[in-house]
Protein backbone atom coordinates (compact mmCIF):
# COMPACT_ATOMS: atom_id res chain seq x y z
CA UNK A 1 0.00 0.00 0.00
CA UNK A 2 2.86 2.29 0.83
CA UNK A 3 4.58 1.33 -2.45
CA UNK A 4 0.68 2.35 -4.32
CA UNK A 5 0.74 5.51 -2.74
CA UNK A 6 4.81 6.63 -3.46
CA UNK A 7 3.89 5.66 -7.25
CA UNK A 8 0.94 7.57 -7.17
CA UNK A 9 2.63 10.33 -5.55
CA UNK A 10 5.29 10.26 -8.43
CA UNK A 11 3.23 10.02 -11.42
CA UNK A 12 1.25 12.87 -10.22
CA UNK A 13 4.42 15.31 -9.24
CA UNK A 14 4.60 16.01 -12.72
CA UNK A 15 1.31 17.39 -13.59
CA UNK A 16 0.86 19.42 -10.60
CA UNK A 17 4.40 21.12 -11.31
CA UNK A 18 3.00 21.34 -15.37
CA UNK A 19 -0.40 22.89 -13.26
CA UNK A 20 1.76 25.33 -11.46
CA UNK A 21 3.54 26.53 -14.57
CA UNK A 22 0.63 27.08 -16.39
CA UNK A 23 -1.03 29.20 -13.27
CA UNK A 24 2.51 31.18 -13.60
CA UNK A 25 1.74 31.54 -17.07
CA UNK A 26 -1.70 32.87 -17.11
CA UNK A 27 -0.71 35.34 -14.47
CA UNK A 28 1.64 36.55 -16.61
CA UNK A 29 -0.13 36.71 -19.58
CA UNK A 30 -3.29 38.34 -17.64
CA UNK A 31 -0.73 40.77 -16.66
CA UNK A 32 0.46 41.69 -20.02
CA UNK A 33 -2.95 41.94 -21.13
CA UNK A 34 -3.66 44.43 -18.62
CA UNK A 35 -0.64 46.40 -17.79
CA UNK A 36 1.57 46.68 -21.04
CA UNK A 37 0.08 49.78 -21.79
CA UNK A 38 1.10 51.35 -18.70
CA UNK A 39 4.13 49.71 -18.45
CA UNK A 40 5.33 51.20 -21.89
CA UNK A 41 3.80 55.10 -20.88
CA UNK A 42 6.05 54.72 -17.80
CA UNK A 43 9.18 53.62 -19.80
CA UNK A 44 8.80 56.50 -22.37
CA UNK A 45 8.05 59.04 -20.47
CA UNK A 46 11.31 58.14 -18.84
CA UNK A 47 13.37 57.26 -21.51
CA UNK A 48 11.93 59.38 -24.51
CA UNK A 49 11.98 57.51 -27.39
CA UNK A 50 9.77 54.42 -28.50
CA UNK A 51 12.36 52.32 -29.24
CA UNK A 52 14.17 52.25 -25.71
CA UNK A 53 10.42 52.09 -24.42
CA UNK A 54 9.51 49.29 -26.48
CA UNK A 55 13.12 47.63 -25.26
CA UNK A 56 12.68 48.51 -21.26
CA UNK A 57 8.85 46.93 -21.56
CA UNK A 58 10.33 43.54 -22.47
CA UNK A 59 12.95 44.06 -20.46
CA UNK A 60 10.39 44.93 -17.43
CA UNK A 61 7.94 41.64 -18.43
CA UNK A 62 10.75 39.22 -18.76
CA UNK A 63 12.02 40.45 -15.06
CA UNK A 64 8.74 39.15 -14.04
CA UNK A 65 8.73 36.33 -15.84
CA UNK A 66 12.13 35.47 -13.91
CA UNK A 67 10.73 36.54 -10.66
CA UNK A 68 7.43 35.23 -10.95
CA UNK A 69 7.16 33.09 -7.94
CA UNK A 70 7.31 36.08 -5.74
CA UNK A 71 4.22 36.97 -7.34
CA UNK A 72 1.79 35.31 -5.71
CA UNK A 73 2.36 37.76 -2.31
CA UNK A 74 1.39 41.02 -4.27
CA UNK A 75 -1.94 42.88 -3.77
CA UNK A 76 -1.07 45.60 -6.01
CA UNK A 77 -0.14 44.47 -8.80
CA UNK A 78 -0.26 47.44 -10.95
CA UNK A 79 1.73 49.45 -8.51
CA UNK A 80 4.30 46.94 -8.39
CA UNK A 81 4.75 46.40 -11.88
CA UNK A 82 5.24 50.45 -12.10
CA UNK A 83 7.39 49.88 -9.91
CA UNK A 84 9.80 47.61 -11.86
CA UNK A 85 9.07 49.75 -14.65
CA UNK A 86 10.05 53.05 -13.11
CA UNK A 87 13.43 51.39 -11.99
CA UNK A 88 14.12 49.45 -15.36
CA UNK A 89 13.66 52.80 -17.38
CA UNK A 90 15.37 54.70 -14.84
CA UNK A 91 18.37 52.21 -14.84
CA UNK A 92 18.48 52.67 -18.69
CA UNK A 93 18.30 56.14 -18.67
CA UNK A 94 21.47 56.15 -16.55
CA UNK A 95 23.28 53.88 -19.29
CA UNK A 96 22.34 55.90 -22.02
CA UNK A 97 23.74 59.08 -20.37
CA UNK A 98 26.82 57.49 -19.46
CA UNK A 99 27.10 56.51 -22.81
CA UNK A 100 26.53 60.20 -24.11
CA UNK A 101 22.85 59.94 -25.45
CA UNK A 102 20.98 63.07 -25.00
CA UNK A 103 17.36 62.02 -24.26
CA UNK A 104 16.00 65.82 -23.70
CA UNK A 105 14.31 67.88 -26.16
CA UNK A 106 14.25 71.15 -26.62
CA UNK A 107 12.17 73.47 -24.50
CA UNK A 108 12.60 76.71 -26.93
CA UNK A 109 11.96 74.38 -30.58
CA UNK A 110 8.92 73.55 -28.45
CA UNK A 111 7.69 76.85 -27.89
CA UNK A 112 8.13 77.92 -31.46
CA UNK A 113 5.98 75.27 -32.60
CA UNK A 114 3.34 76.44 -30.29
CA UNK A 115 3.65 79.76 -31.72
CA UNK A 116 3.48 78.66 -35.28
CA UNK A 117 1.57 75.83 -35.57
CA UNK A 118 1.22 76.29 -39.65
CA UNK A 119 -1.85 77.70 -41.60
CA UNK A 120 -4.16 75.65 -43.09
CA UNK A 121 -3.51 72.82 -41.33
CA UNK A 122 -6.51 70.28 -40.39
CA UNK A 123 -7.86 70.65 -36.85
CA UNK A 124 -6.51 66.78 -36.41
CA UNK A 125 -2.83 67.81 -37.29
CA UNK A 126 -3.40 70.96 -35.37
CA UNK A 127 -4.27 69.09 -32.71
CA UNK A 128 -0.96 66.23 -32.82
CA UNK A 129 1.55 69.29 -32.56
CA UNK A 130 -0.25 70.48 -29.72
CA UNK A 131 0.12 67.50 -28.08
CA UNK A 132 3.87 67.01 -29.74
CA UNK A 133 5.02 70.36 -28.08
CA UNK A 134 2.73 69.81 -24.90
CA UNK A 135 5.33 66.23 -24.81
CA UNK A 136 8.37 68.25 -25.49
CA UNK A 137 7.76 70.67 -23.28
CA UNK A 138 7.22 67.96 -20.52
CA UNK A 139 10.76 66.33 -21.61
CA UNK A 140 12.24 69.65 -21.01
CA UNK A 141 10.77 70.31 -17.50
CA UNK A 142 13.78 69.51 -14.99
CA UNK A 143 14.02 65.41 -14.15
CA UNK A 144 12.69 65.64 -10.36
CA UNK A 145 9.31 67.57 -11.85
CA UNK A 146 9.03 65.79 -14.54
CA UNK A 147 8.90 62.46 -13.33
CA UNK A 148 6.32 63.17 -10.44
CA UNK A 149 4.03 65.41 -13.52
CA UNK A 150 4.33 62.16 -15.53
CA UNK A 151 3.41 59.31 -12.56
CA UNK A 152 1.02 61.33 -10.68
CA UNK A 153 -0.98 63.02 -13.33
CA UNK A 154 -0.19 61.48 -16.52
CA UNK A 155 -0.24 57.86 -15.62
CA UNK A 156 -2.67 58.47 -13.10
CA UNK A 157 -0.90 56.31 -10.44
CA UNK A 158 -1.46 57.16 -6.43
CA UNK A 159 0.81 59.89 -4.78
CA UNK A 160 1.64 57.02 -2.41
CA UNK A 161 2.79 54.71 -4.46
CA UNK A 162 4.83 57.49 -6.83
CA UNK A 163 6.48 58.52 -3.48
CA UNK A 164 7.19 54.96 -3.20
CA UNK A 165 8.72 54.44 -6.62
CA UNK A 166 10.92 57.78 -6.42
CA UNK A 167 11.93 57.32 -2.70
CA UNK A 168 10.54 60.90 -1.69
CA UNK A 169 7.43 62.07 0.27
CA UNK A 170 3.59 62.20 -0.59
CA UNK A 171 3.98 65.85 0.01
CA UNK A 172 7.13 66.52 -2.17
CA UNK A 173 5.03 64.53 -4.92
CA UNK A 174 2.32 66.83 -5.23
CA UNK A 175 4.63 69.81 -4.41
CA UNK A 176 6.72 68.47 -7.54
CA UNK A 177 3.87 68.02 -10.09
CA UNK A 178 2.05 71.67 -8.89
CA UNK A 179 5.69 73.34 -9.76
CA UNK A 180 5.70 71.38 -13.22
CA UNK A 181 2.03 72.45 -14.07
CA UNK A 182 2.90 75.88 -13.12
CA UNK A 183 6.05 75.64 -15.26
CA UNK A 184 4.23 74.36 -18.20
CA UNK A 185 1.33 76.98 -17.96
CA UNK A 186 3.59 79.88 -17.77
CA UNK A 187 5.67 78.33 -21.13
CA UNK A 188 1.78 77.98 -22.81
CA UNK A 189 0.96 81.48 -22.09
CA UNK A 190 4.12 83.07 -22.99
CA UNK A 191 3.69 80.82 -26.16
CA UNK A 192 -0.02 82.05 -27.11
CA UNK A 193 1.96 86.01 -26.87
CA UNK A 194 0.22 88.82 -25.15
CA UNK A 195 -3.46 88.90 -25.11
CA UNK A 196 -4.47 85.61 -25.43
Amino acid sequence: MAAEAISLTERDLPRQQEASETRGSDWLEMAVREHSRLVYRIAYSVLRSPADAEDATQEIFLRVLRYGKKMTGIHDQKAWLARIAWRVAVERRKNMAKLGENTDAGADEAVATLAAPGHGADRALLEQERSTTLQRLIAALPASLRDALVLSTLEEIAPREVASMLGISEAAVRSRSFRAREILRDKLLAAAGPGK
